[in-house]
């Protein structure tokens, strides 16, 4: 701006002693021309005052501002997702008609009563009377089955009748006695078509001498 004022005051200064100089020797100068070359000198500073200035206004003109509130995005940020809900377990339970379906009672002893001498290795069938305490009819694949205790070969013979719910049926074992001197006594429970064992647990109890 300085340097533009001085090109206007030189101008001035010209036109200025053109104008009040007597001397009628001195040749008018051509104004067109003084005219000409003072702007033709004010584009050329204009020039290179933009050319200074450019840069610096096309470098501000890139810088974003950035609000102190504004949310930073990552690309490949993975967005929160829920929470995966466990799959509720169901729990059948079983009726009452497979827990307490069978069900059975020791009711007597029918032969080889408890203490009975045997000879080792004596072959004897023991038998006892059970009850059907349950709601179930028992039929083909009951029977009785070994429990725990000396099992002394036990061969348990299947129902060969049915039995209703209320009443009593015998049934047998073949045994052998073992052949060491002593007392013995082995359990048995009552079991049926599956395989399910129940009821009260009865026993054959034997002295080998």
């Amino acid at each position: 701006m300085k340097r533009r004022l001085r090109i206007v005051i030189v101008i001035g200064a010209i036109l200025l002693s053109a104008c009040g100089s007597a001397t009628p020797a001195t040749p008018t100068p051509d104004v067109n021309a003084i005219y000409t070359a003072a702007a033709k000198t004010v584009v050329a500073e204009l020039t290179q005052t933009a050319a200074v200035i450019t840069p610096t206004l096309e470098s501000t003109a890139t810088q974003m501002p950035t609000s102190p509130a504004a949310t930073v995005i990552t690309v490949g940020t993975p967005l929160p997702t829920e929470t995966p809900q466990p799959t509720p377990t169901l729990f059948l339970e079983a009726s009452p008609t497979q827990q307490f379906c069978d069900d059975a009672k020791h009711v007597a002893d029918v032969n080889v009563r408890d203490g009975t001498e045997m000879s080792p290795g004596q072959d004897f069938l023991k038998t006892w009377r059970i009850k059907n305490t349950g709601t179930c009819l028992w039929g083909a694949g009951y029977g009785p089955v070994y429990g725990y205790g000396p099992k002394m070969g036990g061969q348990p013979i299947a129902l060969t009748t049915t039995v209703n719910p209320g009443e009593e049926v015998e049934v047998s074992i073949r045994f052998k006695a073992p052949d060491a001197a002593g007392e013995y006594k082995s359990y048995w429970r009552m079991e049926n078509a599956n395989g399910a064992p129940f009821g009260e647990f009865f026993y054959v109890q034997i002295v080998v001498r």
